[in-house]
Formats: C-alpha cells, structure tokens, sequence
C-alpha cells in the first residue's frame, strides 16, 4: 500500500469490524471534530462471527466509519479467531503502520474476552516497533508512531486508568457508529468486551460503563486508557479533575 499524501494523527488498529466503535468512537470522533486525520484498521473482516456475513460487516463498518469522521478505514486480512502474532503477521500490521504513518495507535487492552483481543494488542506493539527498521522486508519508507494507547473500556482488570478521554459531546454519534452493525447489536445484550448489565440492552448498558468512566474525570462520558509508560505534566497548579 502506498503512503497516505498527509499522515494519520489518530489510528485505531482492532481485531474486529466494530472493536474501534466500542472501545474507542468517541475518542475517534472527538479528534475527527477538530480537524485530525483519523483512521481504522480492522485486523480482521470479522468472518467468525455468528450473525452477519464479511460483505454485511464490511458495509455496516464503511457507514460507521462515516459516524466516525474517518479519513481513511482498512482491513488487514487476517484470519478471524486465529490471530497470531508471528512474523508475517507483523510484516502485514507494520506495512500498513508505513502507509498510514500515525503519530498516536490506539489498540486492544492486553487482557481480553476473546482470544483475538489479547493477541491484537501484542501484535500491533511488535508490529509498531518493527515498522522503523530499515532492513524490514516491507513496502514504505521506516516509520514508528510516537505513542502507544491502549483502550481499556468495559475490562474490570485494567482499573483504573492512566487517564480518560472526556467524550460527552461525542457520545451520541459512538453510539450511531455502534448501531451502524445492526447484524450483530440488534436485540443484543452483550457486545465483545461488553458484558451484560441487569437486564439493560446493549446501548444502555455502554452508557451506563462509559458514564462510569466519565464519572471518574468528573464529567458525563468517558473512554479509559492505559498506557505503558509515564505521562509528563507541565504544570502541576493548572491539574484538572477536582479532588473535592
């Protein structure tokens, strides 16, 4: 694949169509909004799945990513519910990392439901790494993104956060981007990562998690994260989120 003409500031790399929608729409639509290049690669079409066929998931991920203000979604062909992180694998992931050059990767927390979860987010970070090295046997110039994130929304271990994307004003169009899959959300309790809720549908049960999350940085709704490394703070006396 060729080089995007301008780089991504923004790419969520998934295991599945509608992983990015769950786990992270809001923050994609948020840094859309403002006027950042933003993207999707679906590690896999989703052809595992119990309801929908590739071409009906292709099609409900194409009008969610209109929701979601993307500049450009791809599909990196990988086999769904056997993900692996060998080396071809990650020469196909650190390809498309060269193409789309993003300065910010969000992925998979490093514990997850399903199987394909856990290794997406030990492949993207391998393939992340090996993207810049020069003697890669890889189309595209070497490229390494400045930040890895990991996108920890609906998993209990990963509390509490390194910190929380406030995502009030996006929540709405997240759940349009959700809805977008109707062959596997309609009637549905329970969604990947999202575990059901007393009874709530789905779409009740991601707001009640995501104003859990909101709740913890004082505002409405929220996407939690982690990272591996320490964040910098510049000024200590302008913190936000109150502690009264």
């Amino acid at each position: 694949m060729a080089e995007l003409d301008s780089p991504l500031d923004l790419l969520a790399i998934m295991a599945h169509p509608d992983d990015a929608e769950l786990l992270c729409g809001g923050t994609l639509v948020k840094s859309a909004s403002r006027g950042k290049r933003v993207g999707v690669i679906d590690l896999t079409a989703g052809e595992m799945g119990s309801s929908g066929s590739v071409e009906t998931r292709a099609r409900e991920a194409a009008n969610a990513g209109v929701q979601l203000g993307l500049a450009i979604r791809a599909c990196a062909e990988l086999p769904d519910s056997n993900l692996q992180n060998d080396h071809e694998s990650r020469l196909v992931v650190a390809a498309l990392i060269r193409a789309f050059r993003p300065r910010v990767v969000i992925t998979h927390w490093t514990v997850g439901r399903h199987r394909d979860h856990r290794i997406a987010s030990e492949l993207v970070r391998d393939a992340c790494f090996l993207s810049a090295l020069r003697k890669l046997d890889i189309p595209g110039e070497p490229f390494r993104p400045h930040k890895l994130v990991y996108a920890t929304a609906f998993r209990e271990d990963a509390e509490p956060p390194d910190f929380v994307v406030d995502i009030t004003e996006q929540m709405d169009r997240k759940l349009d981007a959700i809805s977008a899959y109707a062959s596997q959300f309609d009637g549905a309790v329970q969604a990947g990562e999202v575990f059901p809720g007393g009874g709530r549908d789905l779409i009740a049960q991601i707001r009640a998690k995501t104003a859990h999350y909101g709740s913890l940085i004082r505002v409405r709704y929220g996407e939690p994260y982690r990272l591996d490394e320490t964040m910098e703070v510049d000024e200590l006396s302008e913190l936000g989120v109150s502690t009264f």
